[in-house]
């Protein structure tokens, strides 16, 4: 069938975070909310017809995971990115942050070195801060306009750390890691005894045009180091349903943080969890999650070409995978983070995520949610464009 991603789907006062939150935040509803990285695009009906059909049931009592659910994991991923896994590699997770946060305890003790390569995703930086574990920082480069890893400093600083979170693909960039790049990866890591929690939530987000790669395909080592994280609820637009899971093909790890999760009594997913994941991970899911990508890449290139021509001194990092525009504004007049703020809140009344929350080398960039309807995205464009010619950029 085809989907209406042009619908507007009135979001205010259904206590959501990307709107009634930003209010309570600001204090103000004159501000476009174009930050948390949920989309404006409606569920998917087949997701919605899960819950509903669980509904009948009139018993919302604990649930097991089903086998259909494991089997639902084992086909998706085998079928759309070539990962074979049983159902004993596969682990329910309530949420990526927090298994990332159960893994740090699994795996690490207070004081242990944790890798991790700023600007990324916030909360591994916070997860680290608040386990009193010991933050070490591999910081991306930014080379013709996309993020670059640089292999010299990772080799000087991976010897004596107990783990690296992977961002794979990327988020605030967009980058989907090459083979070649994930491969210089799993063998360092392997050499240093350095175990990698790779984060791909973002996997089935890969734009045409570009290859995702599991961090686990990439090479023998990789599969003896590696615990993968996942999950469906990012791409078709459902995380207040919270369903994620964890895959490893090492023994050693599956034991050590399997075993955790168990004993931390954070096995079982709410009762509409399975059920949600199974009706996406099917060929109706797939019909739409394509659908979603087509009209997402159209929003991106709507928004490149409009600041190439309207506010040529914004750079959009141009994203391989996901939703997320990063916005280079280091040609921009701006002399301080506060100055930049002002601008985007204060001028053009948009709200988006500061690059500076993401860490070293994200200061002078802001994150740009495009996945809304194109009418609201051209508005809030509009808005960006007299923002930039009231400062005579």
């Amino acid at each position: 069938m085809q989907y209406d991603f042009d619908k507007h789907v009135e979001r205010r006062g259904t206590d959501c975070l990307k709107y009634d939150g930003l209010f309570q935040m600001l204090g103000r509803s004159d501000v476009m909310p174009l930050w948390v990285a949920d989309m404006d695009f409606e569920t998917p009906p087949f997701v919605v017809r899960s819950i509903e059909q669980r509904l009948k049931q009139r018993v919302l009592g604990y649930t097991l995971p089903p086998a259909s659910f494991y089997k639902s994991i084992i086909n998706w991923m085998e079928r759309r990115h070539s990962v074979c896994l049983k159902a004993e590699d596969i682990h329910f997770v309530p949420g990526i942050v927090p298994a990332v946060h159960h893994a740090v305890c699994a795996f690490t003790e207070k004081g242990d070195k944790i890798l991790i390569q700023p600007p990324v995703y916030h909360p591994f930086a916070h997860i680290i801060y608040i386990n009193e574990r010991t933050r070490v920082e591999n910081p991306l480069q930014v080379v013709n306009g996309r993020f670059e890893m640089d292999f010299d400093d990772l080799e000087q600083k991976l010897p004596g750390c107990k783990l690296m979170i992977l961002c794979n693909p990327h988020n605030p960039g967009g980058r989907v890691w090459p083979l070649d790049v994930l491969q210089r990866v799993a063998k360092l890591c392997h050499k240093h005894g350095v175990k990698v929690l790779s984060d791909e939530i973002h996997s089935d987000m890969a734009l045409r045009g570009h290859c995702y790669t599991p961090f686990v395909n990439t090479c023998p080592e990789a599969r003896e180091i590696a615990l993968t994280m996942n999950a469906p609820s990012k791409v078709f637009n459902m995380p207040g349903v919270v369903v994620s899971y964890c895959y490893s093909l090492s023994p050693t790890i599956r034991e050590r943080y399997f075993t955790f999760l168990d004993q931390a009594d954070v096995a079982l997913g709410n009762i509409f969890s399975y059920g949600c994941l199974q009706a996406c991970y099917t060929e109706e899911g797939e019909e739409w999650l394509q659908q979603m990508l087509d009209y997402t890449q159209g929003n991106i290139k709507m928004v490149e070409s409009f600041l190439g021509v309207h506010c040529p001194k914004i750079k959009p990092m141009h994203p391989e995978a996901s939703f997320l525009i990063f916005l280079d504004n280091r040609e921009m007049p701006f002399a301080s983070a506060e100055e930049m703020r002002e601008f985007y809140l204060g001028k053009a009344h948009l709200y988006l995520n500061e690059g500076q929350t993401f860490g070293k080398g994200g200061e002078k960039f802001m994150r740009l949610n495009v996945a809304l309807p194109r009418a609201e995205l051209a508005s809030a464009l509009q808005q960006l464009q007299q923002a930039y010619i009231g400062i005579g950029a």
